[in-house]
Parts: C-alpha cells; sequence; structure tokens
C-alpha cells in the first residue's frame, strides 16, 4: 500500500462498513457447508485488525473446517503468535521479500526492518504455527540477484520458501512484464548452486510448482502465474473486509454479500446466491494476460483482497 496513493489524508472505510468478527464467521461458515476446505485470513495487514484471536478462536470451531492460516508481513508475530497459535490458528504464511533491510524497505514501503520479520517467524514456530511458509516476491532489477542467498538462509530450517512471479495486481504498483523475473529463471539460478527436484503437486489447484533439495534438507515453491497460468485449476474465492466476494484476485467488480447479510437473508438464501456467483465464473485473467491488457481497467487491489 504505497504511501504516495494511501497517505494520511485516504479515507478508509467506516467501522460500520467493515464485517463484524460475527458476519465473516456466518459467511465462513456457509462456505464450508458448501464445499469450501481451507480458510486463509490476508489483508492489508490482518495482524492490525483488533482482537484478531477472537476471530480466529470463532473460525476455527466451524465444523468441516480443515486449514485455518494466516499470511502477515510478520510485524505483530512475537507479540501474537501465541494467543493466535491458542485460538486455534493451525499455521502461518510470511511475505519477506528481501533479507537486505534497504531492498526490504523499498519493496515494502515499511518502516520496520528485516530482523523484527526474522524474530516474528522465530516467535511462530516457537508457538506451533507450523509449516511456515515464507513469500517472495521477486522483481527483476531489484532483488533477482538475492534469490539463491534466501534459499540458503531458510534451507534446512523447515520454511517452505516460494518465489513469486511479480503480478499486476491492482493498479498502483506501476507493473510491467519486463519487470517479471520468471520461475523458470528462479529455479535455475537456485539449481546451479543448490540442486533441486521436482515434486508432485499435493492436491489439483495447488498454485506452487514444488522442489526439493537434493540432499533431502527442504523444499521450496515457485508461483508462475505470469509465465505459467493455472486459471483451469483455480479453487480460490476472495472475500473483502467490506463483504464483497471475488473470485479472481485480478477482478475488477465483487458480489455484494454484506447487504444480504444485513437485509436478513436466511443462510440458504445466501447459499444460494453463493452457488449461483460461482457456476458461472469465467475468470481467467492470467490466460490472456500481456503488455497490452495492463491498465485497461482499473483491478481491484491485492491490499483490499489479499494474496
Amino acid at each position: 500500500m504505497p504511501k504516495e496513493v494511501f497517505g494520511r489524508d485516504y479515507q478508509f472505510l467506516a467501522r460500520g462498513e467493515i464485517l463484524t468478527f460475527e458476519e465473516i464467521t456466518r459467511l465462513a461458515r456457509i462456505f464450508v457447508e458448501n464445499g469450501v476446505e481451507k480458510i486463509r485470513l490476508t489483508g492489508g495487514e490482518p495482524t492490525l485488525r483488533r482482537e484478531l484471536p477472537k476471530l480466529i478462536e470463532m473460525l476455527s470451531q466451524i465444523k468441516g473446517l480443515c486449514d485455518l492460516t494466516l499470511t502477515t508481513n510478520g510485524s505483530r508475530l512475537v507479540e501474537l503468535a501465541r494467543p493466535l497459535k491458542a485460538a486455534g490458528l493451525n499455521r502461518i504464511t510470511v511475505s519477506l521479500d528481501s533479507l537486505d533491510d534497504a531492498v526490504f524497505r523499498e519493496m515494502n514501503d515499511v518502516d520496520f526492518p528485516v530482523s523484527r520479520v526474522l524474530d516474528g517467524i522465530e516467535a511462530a514456530h516457537a508457538a506451533g504455527l507450523w509449516p511456515i511458509k515464507v513469500n517472495m516476491v521477486v522483481k527483476r532489477g531489484v532483488n533477482e540477484h538475492t534469490v539463491v542467498d534466501f534459499a540458503r538462509h531458510f534451507k534446512g530450517s523447515g520454511c517452505i520458501v516460494r518465489f513469486i512471479e511479480y503480478m499486476d495486481v491492482g493498479t498502483s504498483n506501476g507493473w510491467r512484464l519486463d519487470d517479471v523475473t520468471t520461475a523458470a529463471e528462479i529455479v535455475a539460478m537456485i539449481d546451479r548452486e543448490l540442486p533441486l527436484e521436482p515434486v508432485e503437486s499435493q492436491y489439483r489447484g495447488e498454485v506452487a510448482n514444488r522442489y526439493r533439495y537434493r540432499d533431502g534438507s527442504g523444499e521450496i515453491g515457485v508461483i508462475a502465474s505470469v509465465s505459467q497460468p493455472f486459471c483451469g485449476d483455480c479453487t480460490r474465492a476472495r472475500l473483502s473486509a467490506d463483504g464483497k466476494l471475488y473470485t479472481c484476485l485480478f477482478a475488477i467488480k465483487g458480489h455484494d454479500f454484506r447487504s444480504r447479510l444485513r437485509d436478513g437473508e436466511t443462510d440458504e438464501e445466501i447459499a444460494e446466491f453463493l452457488r449461483s456467483v460461482w457456476r458461472v465464473r469465467t475468470d481467467r485473467y492470467s490466460e490472456l494476460r500481456s503488455s497490452k491488457t495492463t491498465g485497461l481497467a482499473r483491478k481491484v487491489e491485492m491490499s483490499y483482497i489479499g494474496g
């Protein structure tokens, strides 16, 4: 969320426009009853939400939910890791684009050092939030030269690093196709110094292509949504903080669930609306993407619907 866009004068949502914990939990339960098995809390930065462990506790009690996880920048994990685990969180993913403070601050526009994130990862490990995935977005000319060192740092730690191709999410990150370091390039860079071999996917729709170190010291993943789109196997839906459902990370508009909650619709009426949206989805932006598609329509920002 670049400061030049989301500065001091930016008008954020009023509290009344944001779903309550009870509303989030009700929708989550309806989603699980209709086939959802995993829920991930993301952002923006989800650990900024007040009383987050309370929401985790409410979600963890949903019958049929198999996996409850969270993606964070790690800035508050030292204080929150144990309360989140105690509330029922299964595991976490931490976003960390570089081990170099200057590059990290440039890419993330934050005012805290890398050491704070690393301390958070240690706190999460100690709390039992495991396995931990560490996401690194790779941007050509900015941090691709640090890929091997990044892999080496976490090799043998038990953390699973996932290298992500730089994507044109939203309209505020100044994306260009030339800035993309492809997954194939990333794997080749690592393999030259830390030999890898491919690993079979764990399930259909898994977004990361998996590789393990040949010496048995762990694995990495690469997410290639630019160079190797996987729209056809996508099983993800995204619910915004104000109750809109998006069926694609690159969507232009969402489907309003908040008004249905607040207008008194029954669970079955809401479920039928969910099914009607999901049955007709045709999103395939990543397959259609080219240098000509960027900027043609105002896509939703990743800070609004998460990754």
